[in-house]
């Protein structure tokens, strides 16, 4: 009785572990390293959430038609260790990013580089670390 408890249990956390570790996705299953893209406009929001933050900026297109991006960054913990702090990017700042599309097509990016227009200053540029795991991930 005792062992089918134990089996059960370690099933029971064997299962809810898988699921949280497929929670977290892998690079190359969101984004295409062969599409890199550049997107200036204007942020309308900013999540500071784990295990990735995100970032909206209202972009135009070539009809003037306004599209709203989504810029992935790495986890908040990592940002401040690169300096970022909540106040590094503000609504209505307009930012230059640069990154790797979806692989969906969706306007939506991975955020290689954050460069506010109005001054110049770099905001986000990834760490040689984590380029060195985005490509490695990308070459599977």
């Amino acid at each position: 009785m005792t062992t089918r408890i134990a089996a059960w249990a370690l099933g029971a956390a064997a299962a809810a572990t898988a699921g949280a570790a497929g929670a977290h996705h892998a690079f190359t299953a969101q984004y295409d390293s062969e599409q890199p893209v550049a997107v200036t406009g204007v942020v309308v929001k900013i999540e500071w959430l784990n295990p990735h933050a995100y970032f909206f900026v209202d972009v135009a297109d070539e009809d003037g038609e306004v599209v709203t991006w989504a810029a992935e960054m790495g986890s908040p913990v990592v940002l401040m260790r690169q300096g970022w702090t909540r106040d590094s990017m503000k609504i209505g700042d307009e930012v230059a990013v640069e990154g790797i599309r979806a692989r969906d097509g969706s306007p939506a990016l991975n955020a290689r580089s954050v460069v506010l227009t109005r001054t110049g200053q770099q905001l986000f540029t990834r760490s040689a670390a984590e380029e060195r795991s985005v490509d490695a991930e990308s070459a599977r």
